[in-house]
């Protein structure tokens, strides 16, 4: 919903009927982030909030498709396009424990980022397979609070051994710690 979020800016930006669409699509993301705030608080029960969303799902469709009726073409082609996943982003608020936010999965993709960055990439297909493996186990690591160089040696030794290598898998849902 943040990506979006700018999105709406833009549209404001733009001006005429862009901005009174981006407008009102900006109002109704900041009243769902106060609603998931105050769910993710304590202070709303679940299922208030999952009433609440219903309603706001509603009405950021109506404007979305409001949008995709605009005059500017920029701002009717972004409306149209997020309805095609309107579905996706309301996950949220069916499923607990979901954010409306992607900054965990970007949080575990910066690591990669940098390093692509610094290091230049790779000369084969082999490298690219190993760093992608690495970057993997980093980042499954770090989300379930689990030390790299422990699992690594822990591979190590099974592979020596000729044993299974470890699973990356936590054993249970409860092992993975809160990002």
């Amino acid at each position: 919903m943040v990506h979006l979020r700018r999105d709406f800016q833009a549209m404001i930006d733009r001006g005429g009927g862009s901005e009174r669409v981006g407008q009102r699509l900006l109002g109704l993301s900041n009243r769902l982030f106060r609603h998931w705030h105050r769910v993710r608080d304590g202070t709303v029960p679940w299922d208030q909030f999952q009433e609440r969303m219903s309603r706001l799902r509603r009405e950021v469709k109506r404007a979305l498709q409001e949008g995709s009726r605009s005059s500017c073409a920029k701002t009717a082609a972004t409306c149209f396009e997020i309805l095609k996943v309107e579905e996706g982003l309301w996950t949220f608020a069916r499923v607990r424990g979901v954010e409306p936010t992607n900054n965990v999965a970007e949080r575990s993709l910066r690591h990669a980022v940098i390093w692509r960055r610094i290091s230049g990439g790779t000369a084969s297909a082999e490298g690219s397979r190993f760093v992608e493996r690495m970057l993997t186990v980093v980042a499954t690591s770090r989300q379930q609070g689990r030390n790299v160089l422990d699992y690594l040696t822990s591979c190590f030794e099974a592979d020596r051994r000729g044993h299974a290598v470890p699973s990356l898998l936590p054993a249970s849902t409860s092992d993975i710690k809160a990002a």
